[in-house]
């Protein structure tokens, strides 16, 4: 079942408490069906959510044109954006009042919201990513393997994974390098930039890689243990999958796929491999429940804790849902 969407020209005032949606096709997210019971079990009472779907790269007047519409209706009450983030960002920015340092930082917007009359720019994915990373990578993993993290595509989602792998903090418990690729040198050049403001000493490297097959090259060059992302959007967004079938995963790497909805060649390239190389295969699900839930909580000025009882019974409605 596909849920009906609106786009930049025809939005239409909320007629109860809305959060919007922004992405390429949001009628078709399992958000759809886990927003309802959410906001039943959270007392959102009237609450919905809202798709609003916009084309890769939409023009900057149609990324002004909805988040005006946002900030001048009351019962609109702020977004979650996926895709569009940099974009939407690089658009918008002269339209919030406040931006939050993440988005500063990152040059990214996937939670908008309001507070005491102000429209408000915020980047979660550090905090939803860190917290999914968390759920999968084992104890010690960095330290115990020397292994290194790919990330393919250089979005906000990489943008954000990368810094919260890179943390000082986290002392040995880090990858050996982060290597990024995309198709875009402009990506690249941005990501750069912004890796070059961080407090770390993790080794980057950004790769140009136009077609599938200088991505197989690059992980065929990976340590044992290694973390290869598809941070595309490729299989949702688009189809496809940034790999050819041809690509060897490193032993005992751990594959991640942020979608977990759409045509996953990614994810079934890795599991055709899991047995022979011994992978750990991970889908997006868990970044899903974290992301939504840290807008959620942002949008509607509520606390959600990221564990614990409250959060499992959120977590077993979504699950409910697949």
């Amino acid at each position: 079942m596909t849920f009906p969407t609106m786009n930049a020209h025809d939005l239409r005032p909320a007629e109860t408490p809305t959060l919007y949606f922004i992405g390429v096709t949001t009628g078709r997210s399992s958000i759809q069906y886990v927003f309802p019971r959410w906001a039943e079990q959270l007392g959102l009472e009237g609450a919905v959510l809202q798709g609003i779907d916009l084309p890769l790269r939409a023009p900057a007047d149609d990324y002004r044109r909805v988040v005006e519409f946002i900030a001048a209706d009351p019962l609109s009450l702020g977004a979650l954006v996926t895709t569009h983030k940099i974009d939407l960002f690089t658009a918008c920015r002269d339209l919030f009042d406040e931006i939050d340092p993440f988005a500063r930082l990152m040059g990214e917007t996937s939670c908008i919201s309001k507070r005491d009359g102000k429209l408000i720019c915020h980047a979660k994915d550090p905090i939803s990513s860190g917290l999914a990373l968390d759920t999968f990578i084992p104890d010690g993993h960095w330290s115990r393997t020397g292994a290194d993290a790919l990330c393919m595509g250089a979005g906000g989602s990489t943008i954000a994974i990368s810094w919260y792998l890179s943390r000082l903090e986290s002392g040995a418990e880090r990858p050996g390098r982060i290597i990024v690729t995309n198709r875009s040198p402009q990506r690249l050049e941005h990501i750069r930039e912004i890796h070059a403001q961080l407090d770390t000493d993790t080794a980057f490297e950004y790769v140009l890689t136009p077609t599938s097959a200088d991505n197989d090259r690059v992980m065929a060059g990976l340590a044992p243990g290694s973390l290869v992302v598809n941070a595309t959007g490729l299989g949702k967004d688009a189809p496809g999958s940034p790999l050819t079938d041809a690509g060897v995963f490193p032993e005992r790497a751990i594959a991640w796929d942020l979608n977990y909805r759409g045509d996953l060649v990614f994810l079934d390239q890795a599991r055709a491999q899991e047995d022979a190389h011994a992978l750990q295969v991970e889908d997006g699900w868990i970044y899903f429940v974290h992301g939504w839930t840290q807008v959620i909580a942002e949008v509607f000025h509520i606390d959600i804790p990221t564990a614990g009882p409250s959060f499992e019974r959120l977590s077993e409605l979504a699950l409910a849902t697949r």
